[in-house]
């Protein structure tokens, strides 16, 4: 059928409505028509599509709803670093952080801020060329994310165009997804209702959700996008202010505070800090503080970064939550290498907008610190507003129930052994202790090791509890017939190609991936790096001996035990041949040559103004140096940039060589790594 100049003056004034609608309703909070008004707009415009798909743009509101997923995330580099920022936690604090700002732009004047709040949710970031979403990408490390724009997309009030004649040639918007917390509520009443798993809060909901590889789970999620700043802008000039560079976000379409206040001074901040902190109940999305900003743009770019943060930037934190409950019982849980976890299960307490009835102990040693016994009543917190901790007690009980060591494992009945220095107690069952197996098959699939997506430890149980899978190895024998052939709770067909997909695209990892998958005693991902830089292949790994391992960087006698150890058990070896042959394989990696500062260990102390100390830090890694953050005997050099503190004081004291930055970038230079 011919595409006539009526119809696309259809599609376009259609598509105009639908998102002048969607800005009312989803930005706005103020809704012009009806639900059934809206769905009769957007029927249309799908039906048009569907009979001329040569049509359907890239930003038609039709295209929210999700297409196909991807296999994997893309990484993304960030033209200008996603800074984090620092934290203040009192008044006091706040005021070092204004002296300091003061200080360093010789002004005595009250500083003008911009308070904003800070929302608890996952950082993004937002290209626009020519006023069209092009890709949105996570943090990541600051200088690398990952490319979600397939999710991004899904997100009701995130602008696909912008919202003006003449859009800059190139916009990239920095901001916040987060899940508001009816959303929130209304997702995990659901979940509970079909059996499924519930999210913790909105910020574990949110960042699961931009992270799923299907959009069109996403799509059902009930996100929101909050712009806070613009860290490029092309062919426009940006605003002078902070607080304007916000009301022309909203003016493009974005979603921006609820909160924004402009003001002098300290007392100002804390003003607005107190402020929010009574309303924040009443707040629609969780906010774990408030964000005080220079206001004015040019003093920003004069007062730089500091290693991964902006100086003319803090997060003003709100105290941690307290709450007092009782201590009713104590379990043991049992980790990957058979430590095991004290537990405190407490009467149900609402405690920072999450019910806590589970808190880690850690250890005995915590344990016995705390002075706790069952029937106890115990001040408890979240830390960070995020992780549930056991401050102190606040009352014994009457008759009180002392916490005892079991001496044999609650999984497996195997012998309960401890180390030498009684503060680790670990079950002796290793391969028999269903516990274990189950904690590292977990660690085998999860995102830093072999990275096998979707296969999380809702299937991991199951499949142990069915025979299919009985050590890591067993993975690679999966196959359709048996997934399907199998009576497995909400597994189908595709959910089957997806899982044996993710594993076959598994199988080619790299050497330092595969040995930290493995699971060794107190071989983390920096340790694995090294040992795969040092000798190259995995055989050479498995023949070391003790004194060979310990030439290792950063290895020391008892880690090259345990390595040792591992690659003596027969069971070890077997599995790792089976997963060779199944065809898990990964490239040979370069050894490392003797580095310049081989055996070396430095510390970095103060503001370095050339680099960050993170850019120094991995320099001086690339010549072979440990950089510790401490300093002790050991110690070869302390950097000591401007504000040093303690660390130049403890090096003054132990005789310890202190350069200062000037020494340092000379270093690099001569070995052309500055």
């Amino acid at each position: 059928m011919t595409i006539t100049a009526e119809l696309m003056t259809q599609i376009r004034e259609i598509t105009q409505q639908l998102r002048h609608h969607n800005h009312c309703y989803y930005v706005l909070d103020n809704p012009e028509i009806s639900d059934a008004e809206y769905d009769q707009l957007y029927q249309t415009l799908k039906k048009i599509e569907q009979q001329y798909p040569e049509l359907i743009s890239a930003d038609s509101p039709t295209q929210r709803v999700g297409g196909e997923a991807i296999s994997v995330f893309s990484p993304v580099n960030h033209r200008i670093p996603m800074l984090s920022l620092g934290n203040v936690f009192n008044q006091a604090e706040l005021t070092d952080f204004d002296r300091k700002l003061k200080d360093r732009l010789e002004d005595n004047h009250e500083l003008e801020y911009c308070a904003e709040l800070k929302l608890d949710g996952l950082a993004v970031s937002l290209i626009y060329e020519y006023g069209q979403f092009k890709y949105g990408a996570t943090r990541g490390d600051g200088v690398t994310g990952e490319d979600i724009s397939h999710n991004l997309r899904t997100i009701r009030n995130l602008p696909l165009s912008l919202n003006t004649h003449q859009p800059p040639a190139f916009l990239e918007v920095r901001g916040e997804v987060l899940m508001p917390k009816a959303g929130f509520d209304k997702l995990n009443a659901e979940a509970l209702a079909t059996g499924e798993k519930v999210f913790a809060n909105p910020r574990n909901a949110a960042a699961g959700s931009v992270r799923q590889l299907d959009p069109q789970i996403a799509a059902k999620r009930p996100l929101a996008f909050y712009a806070y700043a613009v860290a490029h802008i092309e062919g426009q000039t940006l605003a002078t202010q902070q607080y304007e560079v916000l009301q022309w976000l909203a003016r493009l379409g974005f979603t921006v505070s609820d909160e924004i206040r402009v003001g002098q001074g300290v007392g100002f901040a804390q003003q607005f800090f107190d402020m929010i902190q009574q309303r924040r109940p009443q707040l629609a999305y969780e906010i774990d503080g408030v964000v005080i900003k220079v206001n004015e743009i040019a003093k920003q770019q004069r007062l730089g970064v500091v290693s991964r943060e902006p100086r003319w930037a803090v997060a003003y934190k709100f105290p941690a939550e307290l709450a007092s409950t009782i201590l009713e019982a104590v379990d043991f849980q049992v980790g990957r290498t058979g430590a095991l976890t004290p537990v405190a299960r407490v009467k149900p307490v609402f405690v920072g907008g999450v019910t806590i009835s589970n808190i880690t102990l850690h250890n005995m040693d915590e344990v016995r610190r705390l002075d706790l016994a069952i029937g106890d009543t115990v001040q408890v917190c979240r830390a960070g507003d995020v992780i549930p901790k056991v401050t102190q007690r606040l009352q014994r009980a009457e008759h009180r129930q002392l916490i005892a060591l079991p001496t044999h494992c609650p999984i497996c009945q195997s012998a309960i052994i401890q180390d030498e220095k009684g503060v680790i107690a670990r079950c002796s069952g290793d391969f028999y202790c269903e516990a274990q197996v189950q904690r590292r098959l977990a660690h085998f699939v999860s995102r830093k090791a072999m990275n096998i997506e979707g296969l999380g430890e809702r299937w991991l149980e199951q499949f142990l509890e069915l025979g299919l899978i009985n050590h890591v190895a067993d993975i690679y024998s999966l196959s359709k017939d048996k997934l399907l052939n199998t009576v497995i709770e909400g597994m189908g067909e595709r959910l089957a190609d997806k899982l044996l997909t993710a594993i076959e695209q598994s199988k080619q990892t790299t050497l330092p991936r595969f040995i930290y998958a493995l699971g060794i005693r107190g071989v983390g991902e920096s340790t694995a790096l090294a040992l795969a830089q040092h000798f190259g292949d995995l055989d050479a790994i498995q023949q070391a001996t003790l004194d060979s391992l310990m030439a290792v960087p950063d290895i020391g006698e008892v880690s090259a035990q345990w390595i040792v150890a591992y690659f003596a058990e027969s069971i070890h070896q077997d599995r790792i041949a089976q997963m060779r042959l199944a065809g898990v394989t990964w490239p040979r990696m370069e050894q490392r040559a003797e580095q310049p500062l081989e055996g070396q260990t430095w510390v970095l102390t103060g503001t370095l103004s050339t680099m960050g100390r993170d850019q120094a830090k991995a320099k001086l890694q690339q010549l072979g140096a440990k950089v510790s953050g401490s300093v002790s005997k050991k110690t070869s050099v302390v950097v000591a940039g401007a504000e040093a503190g303690s660390k130049l004081a403890d090096a003054q004291k132990l005789g310890v060589v202190v350069w200062n930055e000037q020494q340092l970038v000379e270093l690099l230079a001569t070995h052309e790594l500055s």
